[in-house]
């Protein structure tokens, strides 16, 4: 049967026993956005004509990288034996650094499609992504994509699912979201299978905010999963968190562009424009109720995101502070997960210290603030939270090393991360060597196939958080996968390692560091500045201390004039008398001259080497 001859019109406010709301959940590269694409056009939402790759990655970012960023909900009509039906689809980011948006996705879920590439088979954020979907008691729906691979395995593959999630490879179905082999059927498995939304139609309304974007000119639109009653556009709406209140000017679907309607019931998922501007009056996870009749009881919320690596961004000109400071309030209601506080820097001036689930999010979040807001930034180390107990019991938590207390301290305490990593059993002994070399402690070893073994360590996420990843992408020849999740804290042997220029501290420069490795960063760190700090008209040390004891030092030479240019042949004692009081001179400069630092130097010693080849490739 022809995709138009299954299609058909959805009522506005439908019956919750015609609905299906499930996401599509899976590790990254695994296919999610072109199954997406291949259900918008069998369900004949979106045109052949009008029909683009990754139809619902809206940022340039997310084309650019082939990676999904932010969850799009929409919305698409299927008839199954004569019934019409509305599913509501929600496309998930795979990368682990975005999980509390998949977490997010889920709980306005009943259902959900576990996909796993047929090539490649069941990786380390498959695993995350179905405890996750398991522990809301979702129904899972295991799908092998890409079967038109000649590498693909699709028999070894679906035992292992079956293995995994309980049940017979046969019910594991095979589809191709490249071809569009087996959507159809998958469409069918989904109207079958999962379960259709419960709540109580006569209830005050109730209406779980699972996501927000900010527009320019409409203001914060809202998306909602309606779990009681019914919304209408015109009424009064309340947040009941914020005790807010507002008229909703707009309320509809997106199927997939937005599209009005006369009204959200149970089940259904939707958006809500009230034309506010200020974006935290919609906070995510919060409830949205009816104003004149509201519900005596907000829905659960999500757990907050809490910051793994957190980094400073500064203006490259200070006279940009304040359209930073807007921006990322913007960006904080397109990513609850993004948190951020003022701080000022000697070296740098005023900017502002975000915390970030991981180092892409920190990435993703920078370049977006860069595009958006056409803005020039430096961002400063990645470093996470410590706990710093003092002699006299005082308990200090530090996210940036200036913070790091002076006095005597008892204990320090840094937070703890448990990795799953996935891999061909050839590579277990590079793995178990990096992870041993970053201080893990190994957890188990579980075998998933003959040739495919899941090994998991507990880690310190300071030795994760920089380049942990590439190496074990390298040395597992990109086999290898990692997903990771906080552990709680451990007492580690830290200092703080301070980076002098003629003395004085810079504090952009300092880092805390595991003992055992602060002279390496110290070494590291001179060797850096060395190269490039310009020559000045005096002599000027670059030193690396822990406390008051020096641990590594570089100088950079003085730039001579030739004072003896003018003295052909004669006495020495004339040369001699010239050049001591050229000596005298320079001794006399380093004690008034202070080193100006560029800016070149700040960028380009606080990017990783990484970053440094990426900018020398464009």
């Amino acid at each position: 049967m022809s995709p138009m001859a299954r299609t058909a019109p959805v009522p506005a406010a439908t019956d919750p026993a015609i609905i299906r709301n499930f996401c599509i959940i899976a590790h990254i590269d695994h296919g999610k956005s072109t199954l997406a694409d291949r259900m918008l056009q069998s369900t004949g939402v979106v045109q052949a004509r009008d029909m683009k790759a990754q139809y619902l990655d809206r940022m340039d970012i997310e084309r650019e990288r082939g990676i999904t960023i932010k969850s799009q909900a929409v919305r698409m009509p299927w008839e199954v034996e004569g019934v019409s039906y509305a599913l509501n689809m929600i496309d998930t980011p795979g990368h682990v650094d975005f999980t509390y948006e998949v977490s997010r996705s889920l709980a306005a879920c009943e259902g959900a499609i576990l996909l796993v590439d047929a090539a490649q088979g069941i990786e380390a954020q498959t695993l995350a992504n179905l405890y996750l979907a398991m522990e809301n008691n979702l129904a899972i729906i295991p799908v092998l994509n890409k079967i038109d691979l000649p590498a693909a395995q699709p028999e070894k593959y679906a035992a292992e699912l079956a293995s995994l999630i309980g049940g017979d490879p046969e019910d594991v179905l095979r589809v191709s979201g490249k071809t569009g082999v087996g959507v159809e059927a998958l469409l069918d498995k989904i109207v079958r299978d999962l379960p259709a939304p419960e709540g109580n139609p006569d209830a005050p309304a109730r209406a779980m905010i699972f996501d927000s974007v900010y527009d320019t000119y409409r203001g914060v639109v809202t998306y909602v999963r309606v779990v009681d009653g019914m919304l209408h556009p015109r009424e009064r709406i309340q947040m009941m968190s914020t005790r807010a209140s507002h008229e909703l000017l707009e309320i509809g679907v997106s199927s997939p562009e937005p599209t009005p309607s006369k009204g959200l019931g149970v089940g259904e998922v939707g958006y809500l424009i009230t034309g506010v501007k200020d974006v935290r009056q919609s906070k995510v996870g919060d409830t949205v109720t009816n104003l004149a009749k509201p519900a005596a009881q907000s829905l659960p919320g999500y757990a907050d995101a809490k910051p793994m690596v957190f980094s400073g961004l500064y203006p490259l000109d200070g006279a940009d502070y304040p359209v930073l400071r807007d921006a990322l309030e913007k960006l904080m209601l397109n990513d609850a997960a993004l948190v951020y506080e003022p701080e000022t820097s000697a070296a740098l001036g005023f900017g502002f210290r975000v915390g970030f689930l991981g180092l892409l999010h920190l990435e993703i979040t920078r370049e977006r603030l860069e595009r958006e807001y056409n803005l020039d930034l430096i961002s400063t180390a990645p470093n996470v939270e410590y706990e710093v107990t003092l002699e006299d019991k005082k308990v200090v938590r530090v996210t940036n090393p200036s913070e790091y207390p002076t006095g005597k301290i008892a204990e320090v305490r840094e937070p703890m991360v448990s990795a799953t990593i996935l891999a061909p059993n050839e590579f277990v002994g590079a793995i178990m060597e990096l992870c041993q070399s970053r201080r893990g402690v190994m957890g188990g070893m579980d075998y998933l196939s003959e040739d495919r073994v899941e090994i998991r360590y507990r880690l310190p996420l300071a030795e994760i958080v920089f380049d942990f990843f590439d190496i074990l992408k390298s040395k597992t020849r990109g086999y290898g996968s990692l997903d990771w999740k906080a552990d709680g804290e451990q007492v580690a042997d830290l200092v703080k390692v301070d980076i002098m220029l003629q003395g004085e501290q810079v504090d952009a420069f300092s880092a805390i560091t595991h003992r055992e490795k602060a002279y390496a960063y110290g070494v590291m760190m001179t060797g850096k500045l060395r190269e490039l700090i310009p020559r000045q008209q005096f002599e000027v040390p670059i030193q690396a201390a822990i406390g008051s004891r020096i641990i590594a030092r570089e100088s950079i030479r003085a730039i001579r004039k030739d004072v003896l240019a003018k003295c052909y042949g004669g006495d020495i004692s004339r040369k001699r008398k010239l050049l001591e009081k050229q000596k005298e001179g320079k001794k006399r400069m380093k004690m008034v001259g202070t080193v100006e630092v560029p800016q070149e130097a700040f960028i380009a010693a606080l990017t990783t080497d990484e970053s440094k080849d990426k900018a020398k490739k464009k």
